[in-house]
């Protein structure tokens, strides 16, 4: 069992690598003897996630990545490969929301800017296809790898207020589906494309709808979270590992065009 979930010795780059969800990640690949290469807009973040991983043992790289820039991501690729030699994963984490693509009290869906939607849309998804591009061509060549995706619950079951970060997710499932079968039919049958879906965990872009900042307590948003999750609770970065790490490795080598939820049941639950 040991052998069928190894990743020792894996390159592993990670976008959004300074964040919750990515950083917990990193760490839990690099605590299990995989290279990790944290990518991120902003470096000092990454940089804090490098040198925790440094200070356990492990081996990694912080680096300043931007997913819309193609030509920065591939300096990235080539910074890994000049370290490391070679990439084996690629997880596509980077996203997120803007407050100006969430409807409001005082901002209605009719008065959404588009720029703010068009933001929202390419952070999530043209900052998956981009990396895909640059690293799958990597993979390619080599003849092997895995890329994983982050989408969302948002895809399986569209949140009110973000319209635009739920339309991104439910491109990015629907990209990975199709990158899962166009890599096997071109390139190699060795290279693997899934994604996780996660629920609703507590991060600092939505600590503050879920949960009130003054007194802790959930807000009403926060609190039909809980009331449709049938675990009742929100989840804990660290219970992504799992199947991040089936994912990764051998454990998954006959798993490609998936789409994980892990929601503690809330995209199974129709709310009776």
């Amino acid at each position: 069992m040991d052998n069928l979930f190894d990743v020792k010795g894996k390159v592993v780059a990670i976008t959004g690598g300074g964040g919750v969800l990515c950083s917990e990640m990193a760490k839990a690949l690099a605590a299990a003897g995989a290279k990790v290469a944290a990518l991120d807009l902003i470096e000092e973040h990454a940089q804090k996630v490098v040198d925790q991983i440094k200070s356990a043992g492990g081996d990694a790289v912080a680096i300043h990545c931007n997913v819309l820039d193609k030509s920065s991501i591939t300096e990235a690729a080539q910074t890994i490969i000049k370290k490391f030699g070679h990439v084996d994963i690629l997880i596509n984490g980077a996203g997120g929301n803007k407050k100006e693509a969430t409807t409001s009290d005082d901002l209605k869906f009719f008065d959404l800017p588009a720029d703010a939607v068009r933001f929202v849309f390419d952070l999530n998804f043209l900052g998956t296809l981009l990396p895909s591009q640059v690293f799958g061509k990597i993979m390619a060549e080599a003849g092997h790898g895995v890329i994983l995706n982050v989408s969302s619950m948002n895809a399986f079951r569209p949140l009110t207020k973000i319209p635009a970060y739920s339309a991104a997710k439910a491109a990015v499932s629907n990209f990975t589906q199709w990158l899962a079968v166009h890599i096997c039919q071109n390139y190699s049958k060795d290279i693997r494309v899934n994604a996780i879906a996660p629920g609703f965990f507590l991060t600092a872009q939505n600590r503050f709808l879920l949960t009130d900042e003054k007194t802790g307590d959930l807000t009403d948003r926060g609190r039909t979270i809980i009331d449709h999750t049938p675990m009742g609770r929100f989840g804990s970065p660290d219970e992504l590992v799992g199947a991040v790490m089936w994912l990764s490795s051998d454990a998954a080598k006959f798993v490609t065009g998936t789409v994980i939820p892990i929601d503690g049941g809330f995209s199974a639950f129709g709310g009776v």
